[in-house]
């Protein structure tokens, strides 16, 4: 099986993920259901607010200051050759779903580094500019986004580049090195909380020319050979809509 970025699948640890009760049933009056247990965790639990990163623009930011929206969380890294770009492509579906339902101001979207080495503010800002993903995108210091991620189960780790290595798309560069992280996406509700986990690789068949170009032979694998347990956009639509507590279309 190729290496994959994202390492392990699942974003809890499963001793502390049997700790949730994952419970299934639609809220009542008509509201959506909450995902069935073969997509990830269903949970309840406070998430780290006040945690200082940055985002693409150098301007201090933290969960905090998205209380009063559901947050659509990511981890990735802006050189990532295999889920992250996957991810982007996934979350520039889902942003198009929600600014068409006018639930653009109840819905962010965040995607936050496992690369604090090369994931710097004019990165992230040539990342969104050049992929158009025109959400925030964090970075911070090592030692707090450790201590962000460690709270969320996400674990992270420095790996040798494939050879030959692939070149860097912002600076031309050959690689040095690459980060193998967890997969998946985290929803938290408006009141901070962190309420769903899906710790699997998106399933997106369509990808613009500019993120394919980004994969290695094992994202190309992923993106035409998704895992079973992979998630679609409708999915992921249909968490959102069980955390806003409103029907989101479905993808056309």
């Amino acid at each position: 099986m190729p290496r994959h970025h994202g390492g392990p699948r699942r974003l809890l640890p499963a001793a502390l993920a049997a700790t949730f009760a994952l419970t299934l049933a639609a809220c009542g009056g008509g509201a959506p259901g909450a995902p069935p247990a073969s997509q990830g965790f269903v949970l309840d639990r406070p998430s780290p607010q006040h945690i200082a990163l940055v985002n693409q623009d150098e301007q201090a930011v933290s969960l905090a200051a998205l209380r009063g929206k559901v947050v659509v969380m990511a981890p990735f890294l802006s050189l990532c050759q295999d889920e992250c770009p996957l991810i982007t492509a996934a979350f520039l579906s889902l942003q198009r779903d929600v600014k068409a339902a006018g639930l653009a101001d109840k819905v962010a979207f965040v995607e936050v580094t496992v690369d604090p080495g090369r994931d710097t503010p004019p990165r992230l800002a040539a990342y969104r500019a050049e992929f158009g993903a025109d959400w925030q995108l964090w970075t911070g210091s090592p030692a707090n986004l450790a201590a962000f991620w460690k709270h969320f189960g996400v674990s992270y780790q420095i790996v040798p580049e494939e050879q030959p290595p692939h070149k860097d798309w912002y600076t031309g560069q050959p690689l040095t090195y690459d980060v193998d992280h967890t997969d998946g996406y985290i929803l938290l509700d408006s009141t901070g909380h962190e309420r769903f986990v899906d710790a699997s690789a998106p399933d997106v068949p369509n990808l613009s020319k500019k993120l394919t170009a980004l994969l290695d032979d094992g994202g190309v694998n992923d993106l035409h050979h998704p895992q079973p347990t992979s998630w679609t956009v409708n999915d992921a639509v249909q968490a959102i809509s069980w955390v806003l507590g409103t029907q989101l279309p479905s993808p056309s």
